[in-house]
């Protein structure tokens, strides 16, 4: 085999054009603008009904629309009590939208479905370059018909824009194997620094199989190929480093609280909470938010574990299952075999640096979400989809091309049939939901099978057989994507709401989509009635009021425009305020109303020698010296009246 050359639109080698050459093909750029144009209408559909989404990235949005200073540290209320437990890059990109637009639903969502159309686009222009349009039609379309990227596309947690950057870094990177050239590596490392601030090291996942893939296939020597991801490794460092810096430089009395910090600490909270707390579960590393005590976290649901059980089999066994491994089986198949057709091609072959690169990012993504012990959601896999969404572009069309090879057909029969089998798997596992598509979806696959395992017998030359196995293969196609579309319109045509969201219907043998599209108690919209007893001389406090926990805050800020002090951060854990400033912030009359759900609302944990948190003792201060009245249900104890 020789070195793969770049490939026109029309998917040859662009080896050179002479006369007499056919026109390349006119069809790619219809085709791609009616795929985007198809994602965008779709993911648009019926986007307004959920609402603000995670209410607490939303409630910061908000802050940072009314607050410079919030927008710069990402903090929940404009008052800048704390900060959201993540880095501020995916809030300036919905702050920017609602600062142009107003703050409301559709200006804060409609900036993650660009960004989800903009992923598509680069997937579809990075495998098109090397495969040809056909795989990057494919790798667009899986990636557009992946039931959680369908979800994440439109909602307002940070998984948009990291997903967005992980695919430009993996493009860019890509051009500089091509070109050998410093640029292309520098802004890969541009853009994995503003991943990292958009959320923290997840970015790092892809690093691996770029960093391999470079220092295989790029067509420097050695030395400057290392130097070169040096380079980016430094352009990587400035382009996060400068945000990290001023906020660990910039005086802690005149800045939020980092929430999920132990010490108020970025770094702390980068290496602690969003850190090893992550990969090894309990309080490794340290750090506030919520805790989360090895093999898989707190008990959920029917006292199976919150974040799943950790292991090899937890994209296939728990709800993750369904957001991600459609094509996964399929997709490492078609990994392993395409490596094994690039056989002893040249170390610049471009063909198995995509391999490496798209090959990386699924391995080692896939292995961390499997195993790490902390808090796991399963929207998380949308991290996963571009690398699954792009082997099964690549290694669908390479092996297709390849097909003269006597053990491909079989091999692209087992794919077909394993992904089959592995959708009838899934769609049993919600019995309920279109019963009859599972075994749709079980002819077509075996169909596929079948015909594909035939055309492999019979002569190749003939045209009976050419035609054959092409049907076969666009039957395949079909019954792979099935079942990831039918959970797609689900998801779309079902309002999402809260921090734990999960696409599709729910299912058994999973944890299951929680009662109101993953509300966490204490979250929701406060009445009309409560509204409007905060919003009365709402410009003569700092905070209208003050509740435990973001979750609880966000609504009643939402509600009101005004700021609402989350004590405690996102769970109430974190040490912001202390006893001794809120009680300050009360005796300067800064706060008017102390806020209790009807509801339970998250625990209030323990600190880690045991004793009570900083929000469970303002709580007994406000109850023990102020006086609740009841309105609709919430109680309030308003802190400007004297106290018993």
């Amino acid at each position: 085999m020789t070195t793969a050359a770049p490939v026109t639109e029309n998917g040859d080698d662009a080896v050179g054009t002479v006369v007499g050459d056919p026109p390349p093909s006119r069809w790619p750029r219809p085709a791609l603008a009616m795929l985007l144009l198809a994602t965008a209408a779709f993911w648009t559909i019926g986007l307004s009904q959920n609402g603000w989404g995670n209410s607490f990235y939303a409630a910061a949005v908000q802050a940072g629309t009314d607050d410079w200073k919030a927008f710069l540290f990402g903090s929940s209320d404009a008052a800048n009590t704390i900060t959201v437990d993540k880095p501020p890059a995916s809030l300036w990109v919905m702050e920017i939208s609602t600062r142009v637009f107003g703050v409301d639903s559709w200006a804060i969502l409609l900036p993650q479905v660009l960004l989800g159309i903009a992923s598509v686009a680069l997937l579809y222009a990075s495998v098109r370059r090397v495969f040809g349009p056909a795989a990057g039609l494919i790798a667009g379309a899986v990636l557009a018909l992946t039931p959680v990227a369908t979800l994440m596309f439109r909602y307002d947690n940070p998984d948009a824009l990291l997903v967005f950057l992980m695919v430009a870094a993996t493009w860019a990177l890509l051009r500089g194997v091509e070109s050998g050239r410093t640029r292309w590596v520098l802004l890969c490392g541009a853009l994995i620094g503003v991943g990292f601030l958009t959320k923290q090291l997840q970015v790092m996942l892809i690093m691996p199989g770029l960093a391999a893939a470079y220092v295989v296939a790029a067509p420097p020597r050695l030395r400057t190929r290392l130097l070169q991801l040096l380079a980016g490794l430094a352009a990587a460092l400035v382009s996060a480093g400068w945000w990290v810096a001023l906020v660990e430089l910039w005086p802690r009395a005149n800045r939020p609280y980092i929430g999920g910090s132990s010490d108020n600490s970025f770094l702390q909270l980068t290496l602690g909470y969003n850190g090893l707390g992550r990969i090894l579960g309990g309080g490794a590393g340290g750090g506030g938010g919520l805790p989360a005590p090895p093999g898989g976290g707190p008990d959920g649901p029917g006292g199976a574990p919150m974040f799943g059980t950790a292991g090899i089999t937890r994209m296939f066994s728990t709800a993750s299952a369904t957001q991600i491994s459609w094509l996964l089986p399929a997709a490492l198949l078609l990994l392993a075999a395409g490596l094994v057709l690039c056989g002893r091609t040249a170390r610049t072959d471009l063909t198995r640096a995509s391999y490496l690169a798209w090959g990386g990012w699924l391995l080692v993504t896939g292995l961390v979400f499997s195993f790490m012990s902390g808090i796991f959601h399963d929207y998380y896999t949308v991290a996963l989809a571009p690398g699954v969404a792009a082997v099964a572009g690549i290694g669908s069309v390479h092996l297709w091309r390849h097909r003269e090879i006597r053990w491909v057909p079989p091999l692209l029969a087992l794919s077909a049939a394993t992904t089959t089998g592995w959708a009838w798997v899934l769609l049993g596992r919600s019995p309920d939901f279109v019963p009859a598509l599972r075994w749709i979806v079980l002819a077509l696959g075996a169909a596929a099978t079948v015909g594909l395992l035939v055309g492999a017998v019979r002569p190749a030359s003939t045209s009976a057989a050419g035609n054959l196995t092409t049907w076969a293969a666009g039957v395949a196609v079909a019954a792979a994507l099935a079942g990831p579309v039918a959970f797609c319109i689900h998801t779309v045509g079902t309002a999402h709401t809260g921090p734990i969201i999960v696409a599709g219907p729910s299912m058994n043998g999973g944890l299951p989509e929680p009662p109101g599209g993953g509300q966490l108690p204490g979250q929701g919209t406060p009445s009309a009635k409560v509204s409007e007893v905060l919003a009365a001389d709402a410009e003569r406090y700092t905070w209208v009021a003050a509740a435990i926990g973001s979750i609880e805050a966000s609504g009643y800020q939402l509600a009101t425009g005004d700021s609402v002090m989350p004590i405690g951060g996102f769970a109430g854990a974190d040490p912001a305020p202390t006893v001794q400033q809120f009680q300050q912030y009360v005796g300067e009359g800064r706060i008017h109303y102390f806020l209790e759900s009807p509801h339970p609302g998250m625990p209030a944990f323990p600190t880690e020698s045991g004793a009570k948190s900083e929000s469970s003792q303002i709580r007994d201060w406000v109850t023990q010296h102020y006086t609740a009245t009841s309105v609709d249900g919430v109680t309030l104890y308003d802190l400007t009246v004297s106290p018993h």
